[in-house]
């Protein structure tokens, strides 16, 4: 596959030693961008090419535009053809267990005093401190970091729908490549890049974490928060198709009764603004259920796009 090189990382070499998801992902943004990345998959290939169930789509979705080469890193020759690659590239990216590149000898210590230049991306569970040897997968994460349970309802902590976590942790790797690299061409030196799973999602449920030391109270779970905008969830339709409908200020909801031909909601004390249609929320979505539980969806997606409502089937 030949690199555009009118891409911003054209010339750039990535030697990737990744598989399911966190690895994957970086490599696939630095290609996207231009870089030339070669996979290195073990004998009979990554083990994610033929995952089965919820895993058949990974090597699709986060392999694209790489080169792959198939080595046994297990092997003293395949070891040295590694190191090899390595010394001729511009960065390394890797995210197997804590220690096992070390012991193989293609952590970035060794191969950095054959090549000073490269830029080494490690992507683990952990950030170095208490937790670091330990494993991780995104569920894992989600729990310790509350995002589950932010995400099920009371006393059912749920896992997010997709792998948030090793998605962003290849987002954070690719972002800390560019970011060495700039440093590079000041430098000549390279340097190493960490990226976790753990961190990535306390970043992720900060805004809950500072609201807890804001007001002292623990925020509900999604499913029983206090929504701060009166119009803003899915409503079943003609049919039983359902539309998430959101009206996040008092001009919009003006526009949404005019949509639906209901101008005579906003003669309504209890509907004069956001705060007063919040403190009657329930009331509000019962009313709104039972208007829109007469139109299609049909009809009425295009006449919220062309008001400029927020909605999706």
């Amino acid at each position: 596959m030949a690199t555009d090189p009118l891409l911003p990382l054209s010339g750039i070499r990535v030697i990737e030693f990744t598989h399911m998801v966190m690895g994957p992902t970086c490599g696939m943004i630095l290609a996207d961008l231009g870089a030339e990345v070669i996979k290195v998959e073990p004998p009979g290939g990554d083990k994610t090419r033929t995952l089965p169930g919820l895993g058949i789509g990974f090597f699709r979705s986060f392999n694209r535009n790489k080169k792959s080469v198939v080595l046994d890193i297990t092997t003293e020759a395949g070891r040295a053809t590694a190191a090899e690659l390595a010394a001729g590239s511009d960065v390394v990216l890797e995210n197997f267990r804590p220690g096992l590149m070390q012991s193989l000898g293609l952590d970035h210590a060794t191969l950095s005093q054959r090549a000073p230049g490269l830029i080494y991306v490690s992507h683990k569970g952990f950030l170095p401190g208490p937790y670091e040897k330990r494993l991780a997968l995104d569920e894992v994460v989600q729990m310790m970091g509350g995002l589950s349970y932010m995400t099920g309802p009371v006393g059912r902590p749920l896992r997010a729908g997709t792998s948030v976590n090793d998605i962003m942790g290849g987002m954070f790797g690719a972002i800390g490549v560019l970011a060495a690299l700039r440093e590079r061409e000041r430098t000549g030196r390279g340097q190493e890049v960490q990226s976790a799973l753990f961190e990535n999602c306390v970043f992720l449920s900060s805004q809950h974490m500072q609201q807890y030391l804001m007001t002292g109270e623990a925020p509900p779970p999604m499913p029983s928060r206090v929504s701060a905008w009166s119009v803003y969830d899915v409503f079943t339709l003609a049919g039983g198709e359902q539309l998430f409908i959101g009206a996040v200020s008092d001009k919009q909801f003006a526009t949404l009764c005019r949509v639906l031909d209901r101008a005579d909601l906003l003669q309504r004390p209890e509907y004069a603004d956001n705060a007063a249609r919040v403190a009657v929320r329930p009331q509000l979505l019962a009313e709104l259920g039972a208007i829109l539980a007469s139109h299609e969806s049909a009809r009425l997606a295009p006449q919220l796009e062309a008001a400029g409502i927020p909605y999706a089937p």
